[in-house]
């Protein structure tokens, strides 16, 4: 019994979703293998801090804080097929972005959620990499 219990937790273990911190180089990697990037921060630090080249721009937390959890899921839904399908997020120090990630993974069954180290400050523009204006935002 106590083996049977034992090969469950290591099964149940390799079977939890993955949610990994990248750098910027890995980031433009899998962007180029067509994984989608999305930007989560408000519609003001896109306009004001810029942001990474062909990143989907969807706002999860409004100005106030609030999560806007229905609305964002309906536009995940859209870039990628199904919850075994890799994405990575980004927000501007990276705090938003440990805090959606482990919902996701943990509670709403994504199983290859990743996300910018140092969000895009300290993990993107601090590195040298480049950002652009946002159109129409």
């Amino acid at each position: 019994m106590k083996r049977l219990l034992l090969i469950l937790a290591i099964f149940s273990l390799s079977l939890q979703a993955e949610f990994k911190s990248i750098d910027a180089q890995t980031l433009q990697k899998m962007q180029a293998e067509g994984i989608p990037v999305i930007d989560i921060r408000t519609p003001g630090e896109w306009k004001e801090r810029g942001v990474i080249p062909g990143a989907h721009l969807m706002m999860f937390f409004d100005e106030q804080g609030r999560p806007h959890v229905e609305e964002w899921l309906q536009g995940l839904g859209k870039l990628i097929k199904d919850k075994k399908s890799p994405f990575i997020i980004y927000c501007a120090h990276a705090n938003r972005t440990k805090a959606l990630g482990t919902w996701l993974s943990t509670k709403a069954g994504f199983e290859k959620v990743f996300e910018l180290k140092g969000g895009i400050e300290y993990g993107w523009k601090d590195k040298g990499m480049k950002v652009e204006t946002p159109k129409n935002q």
